[in-house]
Formats: C-alpha cells, sequence, structure tokens
C-alpha cells in the first residue's frame, strides 16, 4: 500500500518525500489506508532501488538538501499493477473486534456494556466528523472540483460509517 500511495503521488507531479508526506497526512492516510507516513522514505529508497522512482533535482537551501523524485515509466507500469492488485484483492472490512466483543457482551455488567458502547459510538462519531472534515479539505485543495471516483469512494467511507453509527445505536436500545 506504501508503494501505490508514493508511485501514485509522484504520477501527479514530481515531489520530496516531505511533500508527500505532507500530502499524505493532510489525507489522513494512516487512518484510512493503514500505512504509516514514517514509512515513506524506506519505500523511495526501494522504489529508487527497483527503478521505478528516480531522482530529478536535488534542491539546496543552506544546510538542506531537498530531494525532488520522479515516477519513471516502469513506475507508472507498476502503479497500475498494485492499483488493480489493490481494487482486485480488497476484501470486505469488518469491525472484527467489534463483533467478537459483541458475541460475549453478555459477560459484562450493563454498565460495562453500556459504558463499552457509547465510547464505540463516541469513537464513530468522531471519525465520521474527520471523513466530513476530510472532504472539506480535500475540495479546498482542488477549486476544480473531485473526480467523481474520489467522490464516490469519500461519500461510501462516509456512509459506512454512519451506518456503524446506527447499528452501534440499535445494540445500544437492545442491550438497554
Amino acid at each position: 500500500m506504501t508503494q501505490l500511495l508514493v508511485l501514485g503521488a509522484l504520477n501527479m507531479q514530481p515531489m520530496s518525500g516531505y511533500d508527500i508526506q505532507l500530502m499524505l497526512q493532510e489525507n489522513e492516510a494512516e487512518r484510512w489506508s493503514g500505512v504509516q507516513v514514517g514509512s515513506i522514505y524506506h519505500a523511495l529508497k526501494k522504489l529508487e532501488k527497483e527503478r521505478y522512482i528516480e531522482i530529478k533535482k536535488i534542491e539546496s537551501n543552506g544546510n538542506r538538501q531537498r530531494t525532488i523524485y520522479t515516477i519513471t515509466d516502469l513506475g507508472r507500469e507498476q502503479l497500475k499493477l498494485l492499483t488493480f492488485k489493490a481494487i482486485q484483492l480488497s476484501g470486505v472490512p469488518y469491525p472484527l473486534s467489534l463483533y467478537a466483543g459483541l458475541s460475549f457482551i453478555e459477560e459484562l455488567s450493563p454498565e460495562q456494556a453500556q459504558e463499552a458502547l457509547e465510547q464505540q459510538l463516541v469513537n464513530l462519531e468522531r471519525e465520521l466528523n474527520l471523513l466530513v472534515n476530510g472532504m472539506e479539505i480535500k475540495k479546498q485543495h482542488f477549486p476544480e472540483g473531485l473526480s467523481p471516483i474520489v467522490s464516490l469512494v469519500s461519500e461510501n467511507m462516509i456512509n459506512v460509517v454512519q451506518r456503524q453509527i446506527q447499528f452501534t445505536k440499535d445494540v445500544i436500545a437492545l442491550s438497554k
């Protein structure tokens, strides 16, 4: 996934590792992709070694150097392959720990169950707010409008969390 995101970023435009990190942080990639932003530099070194990217230029600013990378034709082919695999092999995400916990909720006192469910609801509502705010940030960065796919993906993520909120509220009502 890290290579996919790095290649995808460099396919948009040449960037430094720091620029890629900032872009991924703004898009909260750690939260939705599982990619640790700190792993970007390792991925850059590996992608360069495999000739998927190359150094376009090195900028100097005082004692600091900034390496700007660009994607190669081989890298574009790898991006296509990684994109295909990511779409083809993606599984259905389930909140597995929630489902496992709910399977044994009777082991908790009613107060403990209520407390755990209420915290789950708070977490989900926080996630929903992050997604909605993320959409607004994306819209600001793309004044010409988001692509239909990006809009659809973002709306789907919001819908999934909204459904999970409703599910949690239903469980709370059922456990009262």
